[in-house]
């Protein structure tokens, strides 16, 4: 487990309204997200709800981080695991901005429940994946 806590980071969004976003302004989502995760949200088949959770993700990360300018948002991917479980992968701006408040390690939360999605992430020092 970390060692030591840096910063928390919450997002909350409802995917009915994200759906209307997207479907409004389609090159958002290229804008937003990473190929890999376009294609883990169904390819052109986009879901929706799959697309908030990230979103919610990234958003997490960002208020972790607390200082956002100049953070790419491709440079915070929200991949899948082996056993299905939420991965962080962050390189360039991101990367960097982790580094510099000596963030090594993500837990990182996701959930959906009706038109809602969250994401809860655990910015820390030290530690392993156990």
């Amino acid at each position: 487990m970390p060692d030591s806590v840096v910063s928390v980071g919450v997002d909350l969004v409802d995917t009915a309204r994200f759906a209307r976003v997207i479907e409004r302004t389609p090159g958002l989502v290229a804008r937003v997200f990473t190929a890999r995760e376009i294609e883990l949200s169904g390819g052109e088949r986009i879901r929706p709800a799959s697309l908030a959770a990230r979103w919610a993700a990234k958003e997490a990360v960002a208020k972790a981080l607390v200082h956002t300018d100049g953070l790419e948002w491709h440079h915070c991917e929200l991949l899948t695991g082996q056993r299905g479980e939420p991965l962080l992968h962050l390189t360039g701006s991101v990367a960097a901005a982790a580094a510099g408040r000596g963030i090594t390690h993500w837990a990182v939360s996701l959930s959906h429940d009706g038109d809602m999605a969250i994401a809860f992430v655990v910015a820390s020092r030290g530690g392993s994946d156990r």
